[in-house]
């Protein structure tokens, strides 16, 4: 039996701050849920009170709140320093359980923090950040002086993923510097706020073509592609490959998902390459990369390089 399955070991105390981040699910979908919280933090606090049996504990000794807790749901929570802004969070949350079909399903709810208004709190902690040899990532609202060499792409994320902060973007970032060839027919799987789709343009791809399954993704997405004044850049909505333009092979194709996702697509997504053609996966846990490259490897493609940062992983992928 338990009560509160709490596994967070984070020092909380009382000189620190949080932010709980906690998302609630039907109960069968628990593991799922866990899954996706633990590619934010390996420390959870899961609170699943189905498995409470009177006959084996003593009642009394239980609080009211407990024995009267919805049974058929489940609840994991992350915390986050007080001092550091949730979008990225947030908005990984919406979009990693769009993913997974359990948007509809969830509840997110933010401990001491009103969401309503925290689209626009969060904006004080986003500030320039340069990435990789070149690339330099603005707010939208932000003034920022360029300096020569650099290529500045300024973006609102808005409540979608993508403001170059989290490790996994930073790391498929910098692959793209490499990558990225002129002219070249860049695909986007899983876009979030389109920030690779419009890296990729500034660093001279061709067409890039954007998709993400969630329709206000794609809003931002394009508000940010307008605002950028780049012609060469779309954005659609598509569950992962289903959409997808097909009428040609990609040279370039990015995937800032996760570990099982990135699995999921791995049969598939050789049918769009080339034998040229550089894919480059990202939003790895690095406990998972193994399972992604051997999912990768069973349908024909080979990693030609990897790149680690904390506790993620991408990967630079070709075809044997």
């Amino acid at each position: 039996m338990s009560l509160d399955k709490d596994y967070c070991c984070e020092d909380r105390s009382e000189f620190q701050e949080w932010t709980q981040i906690k998302v609630t699910v039907p109960l069968e979908h628990l593991d799922a849920l866990v899954a996706i919280m633990s590619m934010i933090s390996n420390q959870l606090q899961i609170e699943d009170y189905s498995d409470i049996d009177l006959k084996s504990c003593y009642g009394d000794l239980i609080d009211e709140s407990i024995l009267n807790a919805d049974k058929t749901i489940a609840s994991v929570s992350v915390y986050i320093p007080g001092e550091r802004p949730c979008n990225d969070e947030l908005a990984f949350l919406r979009d990693r359980l769009a993913l997974s079909g359990l948007a509809d399903r969830a509840t997110i709810s933010l401990n001491g923090v009103n969401e309503e208004d925290w689209a626009n709190a969060w904006k004080a902690y986003y500030k320039p950040l340069h990435i990789g040899e070149r690339m330099v990532i603005v707010p939208a609202w932000e003034r920022y002086d360029e300096k020569p060499g650099e290529i500045v792409v300024r973006m609102d994320p808005g409540m979608a993923f993508g403001t170059g902060s989290h490790e996994t973007t930073r790391l498929v970032i910098g692959l793209l510097e490499k990558y990225t060839k002129p002219g070249c027919r860049m695909l986007d799987v899983g876009c979030g706020s389109g920030i690779l789709a419009i890296c990729a343009s500034k660093l001279g791809a061709g067409q890039c073509r954007a998709y993400d399954i969630d329709p206000v993704a794609v809003r931002v997405a394009n508000d940010n592609i307008k605002d950028s004044g780049l012609t060469n850049v779309t954005c659609e909505v598509s569950d992962l490959l289903r959409d997808v333009d097909r009428s040609y092979a990609y040279d370039l194709i990015t995937a800032n998902i996760v570990a099982d996702i990135i699995i999921r697509m791995a049969p598939d997504v050789g049918s769009l390459m080339h034998a040229g053609t550089v894919l480059l996966v990202s939003g790895i846990i690095l406990e998972r990369s193994g399972d992604v490259v051997e999912a990768l490897e069973a349908n024909g493609l080979r990693v030609v390089e990897r790149a680690v940062d904390n506790d993620w992983c991408a990967l630079a992928v070709m075809k044997k």
